[in-house]
C-alpha cells in the first residue's frame, strides 16, 4: 500500500506566457518500454506524436495545450485527477494506463520509481533543466532528479489572524494545545501525512518515522488536540480565516491569504516539511520524445512562472521565480522562502509497508 496523498485546491487558469520552440532529439523504446541512448531519433518529427497528461484541476493553464502545440508540434490532451489517490490507482493497476505524463507528490513519484513504472528523465532532452535551483536537485524522495521533475515546491505552517490570536504563534503547540480564547477557533488538515505532522514536529519527531511507539504517541497527542478543533479541513481553512470563523490554522504556504493584511503565515519552531508536486514520464509512454518536449516547455522560465503567480506556490525554477512580479512577493510573503530555507525542512518519502499504520492512525483521529 503506497502513501497517498491528496490534492489542493489551486486557482483559477490563466494565460501562459509565450512558450519556447524545442530542438529536442527524441527517444524511442527497450524491451520493457525504456528508453535507451542507442534508440534516440534526433530527428523524430513531434507533431506525429499525442500526449495524455494528467494533472491537478487548474494546476496549469487551459491554454498550455494549444501554446504547446504551437510552439513543438504534439497534440496534448489533459485529463484531470482530484487526489493523487485517484491517478495512483490508474498508473499501478497493471496495464498501460494511457497517460503519458502525470502530475504527482514527491512520495509518490518515488513510490511508482520503486515499482518500475517510470521512464528515467533523460537529462540532454530537457536542456531548461539549467533553470532548476541547485537545491531542487538534493530531494530525498529522488536525488538528483533521475524519475521525476518537480514543478512546485513548498512548505506547511500556521495561518493566522493577527487581529484574532492577541499574540504571535510560533510553535505547533499553538495549534495542539491552543490558549483559551483560540479554543474551537482552530483547524487541521485531515489528509493523513498532514494530520500527523503537527504532533510529529511537536515530539521532536521526523515527518517520515516508521517507529510504532512513536506514532502511538503521535496519535495520542492528535486525540487530545481533536477535543478544542473547530475542524479538520484541508480546503476552505483560508476562506474560515477571512470570515473570521477560525482564528489559527494548519496550513500550505501558498494558501494562506496574506493579500489580507490581518493574516500571516510562520513556519513553527520545531520545523515543518518540504512538499515537492512533480511531472513524470510514465514508461508505458508511447511519446517519449514529446513527454520530455513537454517538461522542457514547461521549464521554461516564462512559462514556469505562471505557477507561482496563479496558484501562489514557489516554483523550484530559479530563472522563472527572478521573473515575479514585486508587488505579489509584498503581498505574499512565503513566495521569497528561499531554497536553502526550504531545505532546511523535511522531506516527506513513501512510507512503504508503514502506510498501512497512517492510514489507521488517520481514521482513529478523525472519525466521529
Amino acid at each position: 500500500m503506497l502513501a497517498f496523498r491528496s490534492s489542493r485546491r489551486t486557482a483559477g487558469p490563466a494565460v501562459l506566457a509565450a512558450g519556447l520552440v524545442l530542438a529536442l532529439t527524441a527517444c524511442g523504446g527497450g524491451a520493457d518500454g525504456t528508453a535507451t541512448p542507442d534508440t534516440l531519433d534526433p530527428n523524430a518529427d513531434l507533431s506525429t506524436q499525442k500526449l495524455t497528461v494528467s494533472n491537478w484541476d487548474g494546476y496549469m493553464p487551459e491554454d498550455l495545450p494549444a501554446k504547446f502545440k504551437a510552439a513543438a508540434g504534439p497534440t496534448v490532451t489533459v485529463t484531470k485527477h482530484a487526489t493523487n489517490e485517484e491517478v495512483m490507482a490508474k498508473l499501478t493497476a497493471g496495464a498501460d494506463s494511457g497517460i503519458d505524463v502525470a502530475f504527482v507528490s514527491g512520495q509518490f513519484a518515488q513510490a511508482l520509481a520503486e515499482q518500475g513504472l517510470l521512464e528515467p528523465v533523460h537529462a540532454d532532452l530537457v536542456p531548461n533543466l539549467k533553470n532548476l535551483y541547485p537545491e531542487a536537485r538534493q530531494l530525498a524522495y529522488d536525488n538528483g532528479n533521475k524519475y521525476s521533475v518537480p514543478y512546485t515546491w513548498g512548505t506547511t505552517g500556521l495561518c493566522y489572524r493577527t487581529d484574532l490570536t492577541g499574540y504571535t504563534p510560533d510553535s505547533w503547540e499553538d495549534l495542539l494545545s491552543p490558549k483559551p480564547q483560540l479554543v474551537k477557533k482552530v483547524t487541521m488538515m485531515a489528509t493523513e501525512r498532514w494530520l500527523m505532522l503537527p504532533a510529529q514536529k511537536a515530539l521532536n519527531f521526523s515527518a517520515n518515522t516508521t517507529d510504532a511507539e512513536q506514532l502511538e504517541q503521535v496519535k495520542q497527542k492528535l486525540l487530545t488536540a481533536k477535543k478544542t478543533l473547530l475542524a479538520y479541513d484541508d480546503t476552505t481553512f483560508g476562506d474560515r480565516l477571512k470570515s473570521g470563523e477560525a482564528a489559527l490554522v494548519e496550513a500550505w504556504d501558498g494558501w494562506c491569504p496574506t493579500d489580507d493584511p490581518k493574516i500571516k503565515f510562520v513556519v513553527p519552531k520545531e520545523g515543518s516539511d518540504l512538499w515537492v508536486d512533480t511531472m513524470v514520464i510514465l514508461k508505458t509512454s508511447k511519446n517519449k520524445e514529446a513527454a520530455h518536449a513537454f517538461i522542457n516547455y514547461i521549464l521554461d522560465a516564462d512559462n514556469h512562472r505562471w505557477a507561482a503567480e496563479n496558484i501562489l506556490y514557489k516554483v523550484p525554477n530559479s530563472a522563472a521565480m527572478a521573473k515575479i512580479d514585486a508587488k505579489l512577493l509584498e503581498t505574499h510573503p512565503q513566495l521569497t522562502m528561499t531554497p536553502a530555507e526550504l531545505l532546511t525542512q523535511e522531506v516527506p518519502v513513501d512510507l512503504g509497508d508503514a502506510a498501512p499504520a497512517y492510514t489507521r492512525i488517520a481514521t482513529e483521529v478523525s472519525a466521529g
